[in-house]
């Protein structure tokens, strides 16, 4: 077949040349009788033109063995004398296309194709082979390819994925294919298509001119259940669909989806299950189960319960994750009032599709719940009660009474008490038997109106099962407590004034609570009632107004009037109270407005509040603590001792409070005298003189060595040294420490202190401890023994 369409292009191709041969000899022959009618008539000179050309055809994919033959370039200036070179230029000069420069003709070196490059644009000239000069000017060309049928058609896809839902009409379009052919679609039907199927019959269809892919069986056929995937293979042809064109293939995966057309199925007809009495609302039964051939949404299904005694005790919802029918409990069970229940369930798809509706759509199951028995705790005849009593009710006075009973067959006796945490201060108690609750404490409503308390039911045959109910006791008020002012008033009354001026308005409060509301009484004091200079108006609303009976008053003479006032409720018991009201004498300005008032009145009135008073004591008590403390603190400095530790004896401490010459002062106090004790007595009237204090006289009392006498308890060199410093002007400052108590000079044991030791190792005698004394005996006994008695 591609030989047969090689030589129609070759055909094709020698008309088209020779066509193009007779239109150039034709236009030369008109060129030529155009310059014969110019000479004849001597009017114009023409240059000749010696050559044309517009354009050469070649066809593509060549497969001969030689260069492929285009055309003959021909010039008048070639004179077939071989002095004419012909000159080739452009897109493939050389490569592609050559010429020969002696001929002029025209070959193509290799094979080539239109799908790459249709036409090719070149120039061609004329020169002297010797001078190079041009003989013909540049002469544009083109060189078109013509096509063949030599590509196949190719799909956009290797793999198209269609789909369509199921039971769909006969024609229902699924999905449409597009191939495309490289060859020439305008010349010949090299690149005119058809398409058909070749696998995929008789479920699908194809149109041969679009590629739209189509259903060819009707909804009873096309099931998704039966059937889901299905593989069409499709043909696209060139050359129209004749014989001999090119063919290019795709495959089609089409799915059929799901559409709701089947309803949900029970698994099964009977479900039975068994609950336990005790079981609360919301606890889970049991699950049923249906089947749906459908998937995704058409698959969700729903369940009710339609009939059945267990209406109302039991539900029913699905899960979303299994689409199973979970039954729970709605209400409490009572297997003592009835063992067993039925019910009807329905189920039924939540997405319906009208076209598939019927009276099959929905599917029905019976279910058979058994209620268990349990040991269940008392219940109570009320969920919660409400007692009321009197304030003043007596100890023991019963408030109310609550009862529980064994719901089970057995009908256990029951015992109550009272949940202590809720009753913390034990005002009540319940009677373990009758469950009767009565008071253990007096109550005040006036503090603590209502009280809860939760009282507790137990089975004697099994006290772990118990039940709890609350209780509220209301406080019903009596009246128990009197009126009282509403406040605390200050009230003035002017020196000048007139009689029966109101200076003040009163009210009352009252901590009780009346069911008829407050209704207070005032009048003034029996007592005062004929010396008063006031009197006391009741204005019939809980009020009262407090009015002169003088026209003027004199603050020098009586700066303060005491008002005793009678505040009487209404209620019964009736109880009264007396207030007094402090009323100041002030001068006032003509409007009545106070300007001054004495002194004494000032300070009776409560100008303090009683939060005022108390920061002002404990300021005061801080202020006393912090006296007391420090105080402490420096009595503790006085008498803290100057020598903590026994070791210290031979230290001396020496504090300058006084600018000193700090290391070049050497005239202070030297400690090197306690490290040489037996040179001390020169040193003291040697250069220890301060620089501050002139001696005026030596030592008065100038040192001896005593020996000390056995058994004396306190050596008498200590009172010598005392007496020393005492009289001594070159002695320390007062702020120093002066150690007496070693034993240095003067003392029959001289200095103990390691300062002034030998600091060799050899063996010294202690036999001389024995002479000091029986004190120093035990120090003899130790020190005087030979090293033998250690060993």
């Amino acid at each position: 077949m591609r030989t047969l369409t090689f030589l129609l292009g070759v055909l094709w191709l020698c008309l088209g040349l020779s066509l193009d041969a007779v239109s150039l000899i034709g236009q030369r022959r008109m060129e030529t009788g155009a310059g014969a009618a110019a000479r004849g008539e001597g009017l114009l000179k023409r240059v000749r033109r010696g050559w044309m050309w517009n354009q050469f055809f070649l066809q593509e994919e060549y497969t001969g063995s030689d260069y492929q033959y285009i055309g003959k370039l021909q010039s008048d200036q070639d004179h077939g004398n071989g002095v004419v070179k012909y000159v080739l230029s452009g897109e493939g000069a050389g490569t592609v296309f050559v010429i020969d420069e002696n001929n002029g003709d025209l070959h193509a070196t290799r094979r080539l194709d239109r799908e790459e490059k249709a036409f090719y644009v070149l120039r061609a000239t004329v020169v002297n082979k010797r001078t190079g000069q041009k003989l013909e000017p540049e002469t544009e060309f083109t060189i078109k390819l013509h096509d063949i049928n030599d590509n196949e058609p190719q799909f956009s896809k290797e793999v198209y994925t269609g789909s369509v839902p199921e039971r769909s009409d006969i024609g229902t379009s699924v999905i449409q294919v597009t191939a495309t052919d490289a060859d020439d679609s305008m010349y010949g039907n090299s690149a005119k298509l058809v398409y058909s199927i070749s696998q995929g019959h008789p479920y699908f269809s194809v149109d041969p001119n679009t590629g739209l892919i189509r259903t060819a069986l009707g909804p009873g056929d096309m099931d998704r259940e039966q059937r889901e995937h299905y593989q069409v293979v499709i043909e696209a042809k060139d050359m129209a669909g004749q014989r001999g064109g090119l063919t290019g293939t795709t495959v089609v995966n089409i799915t059929l989806t799901d559409v709701n057309d089947n309803p949900p199925r029970f698994t099964q007809s009977i479900y039975q299950f068994a609950v336990p009495e005790s079981s609360k609302s919301g606890t889970p039964v049991g699950r049923i189960q249906a089947t749906d051939r459908d998937i995704g949404r058409n698959a969700e299904m729903f369940f009710t319960i339609v009939s059945g005694d267990g209406m109302d005790m039991f539900d029913i919802s699905t899960d979303k994750d299994t689409q199973e029918g979970v039954i729970t409990v709605s209400k409490s069970l009572d297997y003592e009032k009835k063992q067993s229940y039925t019910v009807e369930i329905q189920v039924q798809n939540t997405q319906m599709d009208p076209r598939f509706m019927s009276s099959n759509s929905k599917d029905m199951a019976t279910v058979r719940i058994a209620v268990e028995d349990v040991d269940e705790p008392p219940l109570f005849d009320k969920a919660s009660y409400v007692m009321d009593v009197k304030e003043d009710a007596a100890l023991g006075a019963a408030v109310g009474s609550v009862s529980a009973m064994d719901p089970d067959s057995a009908r256990s006796m029951v015992k109550y008490s009272i949940d202590r945490r809720t009753d913390m201060d034990r005002l009540f108690n319940v009677h373990p038997g009758n469950g009767s609750v009565f008071l253990l404490k007096s109550l005040d409503r006036e503090e603590n109106p209502w009280h809860n308390i939760s009282v507790i039911a137990t089975e004697f045959n099994n006290p772990r099962q118990i039940s709890h109910v609350p209780v509220y006791i209301r406080l019903l008020d009596i009246n128990d407590n009197a009126p009282t002012f509403a406040t605390v008033y200050e009230t003035f009354v002017c020196e000048r004034t007139k009689a029966g001026q109101r200076i003040q308005t009163v009210s009352a409060v009252d901590a009780d609570e009346p069911s008829a509301g407050h209704k207070f009484f005032f009048s003034l004091a029996s007592e005062g009632n004929h010396r008063s200079n006031f009197t006391v108006r009741d204005n019939g609303d809980n009020t009262a107004g407090i009015l002169t009976r003088r026209a003027s008053y004199s603050r020098l003479l009586q700066s303060v009037y005491l008002v005793p006032v009678v505040i009487t409720d209404g209620d019964y018991p009736m109880q009264s109270s007396t207030g007094t009201l402090t009323v100041r004498v002030c001068t006032c300005d003509r409007e009545g407005n106070m300007e001054l008032c004495n002194a004494e009145a000032l300070s009776s009135s409560p100008g303090l509040s009683t939060g005022a008073l108390i920061a002002i004591l404990l300021c005061a008590i801080i202020l006393l603590m912090i006296v007391v403390l420090f105080t402490a603190l420096k009595r503790q400095r006085k008498q803290e001792p100057l020598i903590i530790s026994k070791e210290d004896v031979r230290d001396n401490v020496v504090s300058y409070n006084d600018e000193g010459g700090g290391e070049e002062d050497t005239q202070a106090f030297d400690i090197g005298a306690l490290r040489h004790p037996d040179a001390a007595a020169a040193l003291e009237e040697s250069a220890k003189q301060r620089r501050d204090i002139i001696p005026t006289d030596t030592l008065l009392y100038p040192p001896h060595r005593h020996a000390a006498p056995s058994g004396l308890i306190m050596p008498p060199f200590i009172n010598q040294r005392v007496l020393e410093n005492d009289c001594n002007p070159t002695a320390p400052p007062y702020d120093s420490l002066a150690t007496y108590a070693y034993e240095g000079a003067g003392s029959v044991a001289e200095s103990l202190s390691s300062l002034g030791s030998a600091s060799s190792e050899a063996e010294q005698d202690y036999h001389y401890l024995s002479d000091w004394g029986p004190r120093f005996r035990k120090l003899a006994d130790l020190y005087g023994a030979e090293d033998s008695d250690f060993s």
